[in-house]
């Protein structure tokens, strides 16, 4: 029995939703399950951004990527019992081990 056939149909298209979000620090200490304390810290840390800077934390806004790093540094901090500084360092050094990965394959 052979697969029906799809030579007419159109490719998929789709949008990574993930990076196009605009969220509340709010938002991301739900989504992460942390206090808005533990936000502070990774953005001192330099951990997450973000969009625009602006001096009220609550006016603060994430994108899609910076809710993935916080995420992860959250999960860091959790597992390892990592401080944001350490935290912080981790990611850093992931984001360099994945981009090194990237330039060997090419």
């Amino acid at each position: 029995m052979s697969a029906p056939s799809n030579a007419n149909a159109a490719p998929l298209v789709g949008v990574v939703l993930e990076e196009q979000i605009d969220i509340s620090v709010d938002q991301v200490c739900i989504l992460c399950r942390v206090e808005r304390t533990q936000i502070v810290h990774l953005v001192e840390e330099g951990v997450i951004d973000p969009m625009q800077p602006a001096s009220a934390v609550a006016q603060w806004r994430f994108s899609g990527e910076a809710l993935a790093r916080a995420r992860r540094a959250v999960r860091l901090q959790r597992e390892l019992e990592l401080n944001p500084a350490a935290a912080a360092l981790v990611l850093d050094l992931l984001d360099e081990v994945a981009a090194l990965r990237e330039a060997l394959r090419r």
